[in-house]
């Protein structure tokens, strides 16, 4: 398989405008979600098969009182062993050799849900109740074989996203934390080795996803 392409996701940089999330509805013509206040930035609180992309919001005390909010753009990370395509028998899910994608067809109807739900680390996929059928973010595969950005990179006013060929971001990547650890010693870009979709985080990770639904 060739390096294909990688996501980093710079979290420090990120406000949470949920431009990504709009644009990732827009594009793949996606329907509103009915939704209602929770009490929380983070709207709607977890990801469908009609929604793909959600900016997940965190807040809490640090030791030394003082309060912090952690924003996490979520997505399919198109892992590079897709622990979701264990439950694939034939070409239900399959994985773009060119681009390195993690995509779900129409197929996947015929496929135990929660199985391969289960199967993926990250608790991504999303079932249509009527149809059976699977979801999940594509990467925006239409867009980067025609040589455009992911939707969700192209919207991003404050440059917390970046997309390139997968070496390029993984050097991106380790020249970020390098510069992030002078004043953020926490700071790492987790699983770099394992996913496409790579997140720069600057804190525990666990407090960017605990609150997040399945974890």
């Amino acid at each position: 398989m060739s390096e294909g392409y990688s996501i980093l996701v710079d979290t420090s940089k990120c406000t949470a405008c949920r431009g990504c999330q709009i644009a990732c509805k827009q594009w793949n013509g996606l329907p509103g979600t009915k939704t209602k206040n929770e009490g929380t930035h983070q709207n709607p609180m977890d990801l469908s098969f009609e929604t793909y992309k959600i900016v997940r919001f965190a807040e809490g005390a640090q030791p030394d009182g003082k309060l912090y909010w952690n924003f996490f753009s979520e997505q399919c990370r198109h892992c590079l062993n897709p622990g979701c395509m264990a439950e694939a028998e034939k070409d239900e899910i399959i994985q773009n050799k060119e681009t390195g994608a993690v995509l779900f067809t129409p197929k996947t109807k015929t496929l135990n849900f929660q199985s391969a739900r289960e199967g993926c680390p990250y608790d991504i996929p999303r079932q249509d109740p009527k149809t059976k059928e699977m979801f999940k973010c594509t990467m925006c595969f239409d867009r980067i074989t025609n040589n455009m950005k992911p939707a969700c990179v192209k919207s991003c006013p404050t440059g917390a996203m970046i997309f390139d060929e997968r070496d390029k971001i993984l050097a991106a990547a380790k020249v970020r934390v390098d510069e992030l650890k002078k004043s953020n010693p926490k700071a790492q870009a987790i699983n770099a080795d394992d996913v496409r979709v790579i997140y720069i985080v600057t804190d525990d990770p666990k407090k960017y996803w605990e609150f997040a639904a399945g974890r």
